[in-house]
């Protein structure tokens, strides 16, 4: 017989971002109900009501560049002097304005929401599309990026989820298919003709196939990338020579589309414009090795970061049973055994151990001068995944013996100002439920202050792991 404040401590501390006060007693009741409740046909939660769109922040962008070439224009060649629109202060005010106020934002939500299995649900996606802010153009329209792309489309169909994220101004920047010109098309004759070299990026192509559908083990060559590369030519973002109203967006520019028929891992597509990338992504979102590479991964996040193939197979048997879509494999996940057993496998990110202390102590971080240190110093830099691989889900990874060391430090810094008059062996109860273990709640009551009991929950093995 299933131990109910076991599962309830479960459902909020493994599916969940960890438990506020009273979350796992609100669990209790049906605490696989409890997450199920949490899948939403509309997305998860926006952390910013009324946000400025990737189209405004391109805008915003595009007014910085012209502002650096006309300051540059207006220089000397010994002249360093700012003007009155520095174009280093405005990148500045972008990334502490713009991006540093989308991830605070998203870290509040993550602190705040009673929904923490649909927030998780939401990272996971956004870790799998990842696009980082590695570069400034980039940093600015992470934040909108998943609030349009990502978020609106996590429990609908796969597909919908696949073609939002691919097309999106953000990801077409950041794997740099904007400039991706087809060989071959009216737009490349007309540079040669100019002494231009254009190219073909086949980033884009690459990472679709490697990373977010098929997988690197899923049946593809290098001669799929480049025409899958071909395919996508013309998937562009509107500039100063477009309509105002075309600024900024995803567009499509026929006379950079390479011509003719593609074939991408045996299916032959006719030739076309847009539609020809769209068609080779649909069938991609549909095919078995998407399915049985993606469900690896959430199983991978969720329960272990070696799962049990039963679960795998679970899930990839729903997911290819409902054509991809993701809320029913959220339920899969729900009702599997294998997601409920006793043991914590998964070791929390930086970001996950930040957030659950948070929801533990109550509060949330007021601006990103509280987030950016410590997320520097412990590895997980914000909006800033090393590669288009997304951060990795891994123990080994986050468990090294210089991390615990930084969590430690913080640890104590972060309760001696969180705790104020509260008993930490409340918190520990509030925080870890059934999963308490005898040694730590021993540990907190003997402790010699407040502060360094709620230390010791927050460094103790069970809240680590989740």
């Amino acid at each position: 017989m299933a131990d109910r404040d076991l599962d309830a401590a479960i459902a909020v501390t493994r599916f969940g971002l960890g438990a506020r006060t009273g979350e796992i007693r609100e669990a209790r009741q049906d605490p696989r109900g409890f997450l199920k409740a949490q899948i939403h046909r509309e997305g998860a939660q926006q952390p910013q009501a009324g946000a400025e769109t990737a189209q405004q922040r391109l805008g915003e962008f595009r007014d910085y560049q012209q502002d650096r070439r006309a300051m540059k224009a207006a220089q000397g060649p010994n002249d360093s002097r700012p003007g009155p629109r520095d174009p280093v202060k405005m990148a500045r005010r972008m990334l502490r304005e713009d991006t540093g106020a989308d991830f605070t934002a998203r870290a509040r939500l993550g602190t705040q929401t009673s929904e923490g299995f649909r927030e998780r649900w939401a990272l996971f996606w956004a870790n799998h599309f990842t696009v980082s802010a590695t570069k400034l153009i980039t940093a600015t329209v992470v934040g909108p990026y998943e609030q349009e792309a990502i978020r609106p489309n996590v429990f609908g169909a796969f597909a919908q989820l696949l073609g939002a994220a691919e097309t999106h101004p953000a990801m077409l920047l950041y794997l740099d298919q904007a400039q991706s010109i087809g060989p071959g098309s009216p737009a490349a004759k007309n540079a040669r003709r100019a002494d231009r070299t254009p190219g073909l990026n086949e980033n884009l192509a690459r990472e679709i196939l490697e990373l977010h559908t098929v997988g690197v083990d899923g049946g593809y060559a290098q001669a799929d990338v480049t025409e899958f590369a071909r395919a996508m030519t013309g998937l562009s973002i509107g500039g100063l020579r477009e309509d105002p109203s075309r600024a900024g967006a995803t567009i499509f520019r026929p006379m950079a589309h390479e011509p003719g028929a593609r074939t991408v891992m045996g299916v032959r597509y006719p030739a076309g414009g847009r539609e020809q990338a769209s068609a080779i992504l649909a069938d991609l979102a549909q095919k078995p090795a998407t399915a049985r590479f993606i469900c690896g991964k959430i199983a991978r996040h969720f329960v272990a970061d070696t799962p049990s193939p039963a679960l795998v197979g679970r899930l990839e048997r729903r997911w290819l049973d409902t054509g991809g879509q993701l809320g029913e494999v959220a339920e899969e996940l729900i009702e599997a055994p294998e997601a409920w057993a006793p043991t914590q496998a998964k070791f929390k990110t930086p970001y996950e151990f930040l957030i659950s202390s948070w929801r533990a102590a109550g509060g949330a971080p007021r601006d990103i001068s509280v987030l950016a240190p410590t997320l520097n110093a412990m590895g997980q830099r914000g909006f800033s995944a090393p590669s288009p691989k997304g951060w990795p889900e891994d123990t080994a990874s986050w468990a090294t013996p210089d991390a615990i060391i930084k969590r430690m430090a913080w640890a104590q810094t972060f309760a001696a100002a969180a705790i104020a008059d509260r008993d930490p062996w409340r918190l520990a109860t509030e925080a870890l439920g059934a999963r308490l273990s005898a040694p730590t709640a021993t540990a907190i009551a003997r402790a010699e202050t407040r502060a360094e009991g709620l230390a010791l929950l927050l460094m103790s093995p069970e809240f680590q792991r989740r």
